[in-house]
């Protein structure tokens, strides 16, 4: 038996050391690094060292007695049962309470100078073969239990909230607590700052009576930065759930799911060519985050994940592979950006986004259905009034129109316009399929080249996620581009996420790390894109918003300035 506690006997002599050696004054300073002058005596005034404590795991009571004894602590009287460490080992050992056998002794210290201190025991029966060796072993290793405590020597309401509120000027944070009907006692428990020199940093302040309305507002505290901690860990795991996403869709799972119905595992794992078990974890991860669900009948899409299948409406599926892929390898450079200035993607691929994607037939595809996968904030554009009101047989150009998807949805919906679509020759061909295809072919030209190319003396030119591509130089002369093609009655429409000017949650703002980090360009206040429009000779005349936090700002020329006489 003393064998089994023979790691538990070693740490209960250290601890006994520990209490004879310290006192209050010196314990204080090294436990909150920077206590001292006033603040530190009215601590030594209020509260004082009484006790380090340590969890054990006796096989039994007597073995319990005899590793004390070893120790030189002697107890008259019988384990006490603990409330607040047995909720707290059942809590992280997702085990009922009941279970746990967990008292509390307090042997008495006889300190060199008299004083008369305690080593606080803990004491989990373990029996032997019985399945709490695990939670033993997991005890022992994180030592979770151990911590110094004060005991507060006037437990006035105002004093305590005094004493938590100094605890956490000098860096401890809140860590729970509890109160024990058997003592009636209340103790505060507090980590100690990472700079620490004491050797423990779990601290507690022991209190007599019932004091659990002060004890709210510090498990308030305490759940408060639990909830910090989670949502850091949430934010910092989200590239693992940008991969998630891009393994469902390079590996086509949506595509053999459906939503009205749920299919097994098995033959999931199967039509993919995926390791079932693999795929298991995947798809649980994906039900967390809602792109799937799981049901008796197996795993079955949701709205959300319908939209990764490659024959969605919509289909989101080239963002997802675009997003885990070039983009994904290049934003581990984001740091060397913001230190630098360099583009993180032309640093990783060595050239930039377009060029790379041009001499790669598949990449460019997948950038031109990425594009086109944003469609859903194209919706309103059409009913623009601009554009509602545009006359018969008039022109819509879509400068650097990508595949077509924009100005199809305009011809659509207008069919007495006229459309042309400017963009680089391989494009132009794909765009002039898509737009065949959708029955606009003879109402619309197409013109292979750049943003020196855009054809003049026609009536509503376009300019959709274009600008934000480049910085403010290359900007200024795109604009310039249009307003010498633009006649005084044309009119610009010019679609781009717009950032908020008072710092409200707004995809623009994610999206303009992203330009910086990926591309070069960035996104732009509505005040920034006036200056920029006045510098190429136009007027910003209003702006109007559109799904995905993107917004429409509608341009003319500006008046030229009469001559004076």
């Amino acid at each position: 038996m003393i064998t089994a506690l023979s790691g538990d006997t070693s740490r209960l002599r250290e601890t006994v050391e520990f209490v004879k050696e310290q006192d209050t004054a010196t314990l204080l300073p090294l436990l909150l690094p920077g206590l001292d002058g006033p603040e530190l005596r009215a601590l030594v005034e209020r509260c004082a060292f009484s006790h380090a404590a340590l969890l054990v795991f006796p096989p039994d009571e007597a073995a319990l007695y005899t590793a004390l004894a070893d120790c030189g602590l002697v107890v008259d009287a019988p384990p006490r049962p603990s409330v607040v460490v047995r909720e707290r080992l059942a809590v992280r050992h997702e085990r009922p309470a009941a279970e746990l056998d967990v008292g509390i002794l307090r042997p008495v210290v006889r300190c060199p100078d008299g004083t008369r201190r305690m080593v606080e025991v803990f004491a989990l029966t373990v029996p032997p073969g019985s399945d709490l060796d695990t939670v033993a072993a997991q005890e022992r290793e994180g030592q979770r239990e151990t911590h110094v405590a004060f005991e507060v020597e006037a437990p006035d309401p105002l004093v305590l909230r005094g004493l938590c509120a100094v605890f956490a000027r000098y860096g401890a944070t809140p860590d729970g607590g509890g109160y024990n009907p058997h003592e009636n006692g209340t103790v505060f428990y507090f980590t100690a700052p990472a700079e620490a020199k004491a050797g423990h940093r779990r601290v507690e302040l022991y209190v007599p009576g019932d004091h659990r309305d002060v004890l709210a507002a510090h498990l308030d505290d305490t759940h408060r930065g639990a909830q910090h901690a989670e949502t850091l860990l949430r934010l910092l795991t989200g590239a693992w759930t940008t991969q998630a996403l891009a393994a469902f869709a390079r590996l086509e799972v949506a595509d053999a799911m459906d939503r009205q119905r749920g299919v097994g595992l098995a033959d999931l794992a199967r039509e993919v060519g995926a390791l079932a078990p693999n795929l298991a974890t995947l798809l649980r991860y994906l039900t967390m985050l809602g792109v799937v669900s799981e049901g008796r009948d197996g795993f079955r899409l949701t709205d959300t994940g319908a939209l990764l299948r490659a024959d969605a409406e919509g289909s989101m599926r080239p963002l997802a592979l675009m997003y885990g892929g070039p983009f994904y390898e290049s934003f581990a450079g984001l740091g060397h950006t913001v230190r630098t200035g360099q583009v993180a993607f032309e640093r990783h691929f060595g050239e930039n986004h377009f060029d790379h994607f041009a001499r790669d037939p598949e990449l460019a595809e997948l950038f031109d259905l990425s594009m086109a996968a944003g469609a859903r904030m194209f919706d309103p554009l059409p009913a623009h009034p601009v554009l509602a009101s545009a006359p018969e047989g008039a022109t819509v150009v879509d400068i650097a129109g990508g595949n077509g998807e924009l100005l199809g949805r305009i011809l659509s919906a207008h069919p007495r316009l006229r459309g042309c679509l400017l963009e680089r020759p391989r494009t132009v061909e794909n765009a002039r399929r898509l737009l065949g295809s959708a029955g606009h072919a003879e109402r619309c030209t197409f013109v292979g080249g750049d943003f020196a190319d855009v054809p003049a003396g026609c009536d509503v030119y376009v300019l959709s996620r274009v600008l934000h591509d480049w910085d403010d130089d290359r900007c200024r002369e795109i604009l310039r581009h249009c307003a010498r093609a633009m006649s005084d009655a044309a009119e610009l429409l010019v679609v781009e996420r717009v950032l908020p000017v008072d710092g409200a949650a707004s995809l623009a703002t994610a999206w303009d790390l992203h330009m910086m980090c990926n591309v070069g360009g960035r996104e732009r206040t509505a005040d920034h894109y006036a200056r920029l429009f006045a510098d190429a000779g136009l007027s910003l005349l209003s702006r109007a918003p559109l799904p995905l936090d993107a917004h429409v700002l509608h341009a003319r020329k500006a008046p030229r300035s009469s001559p004076r006489p």
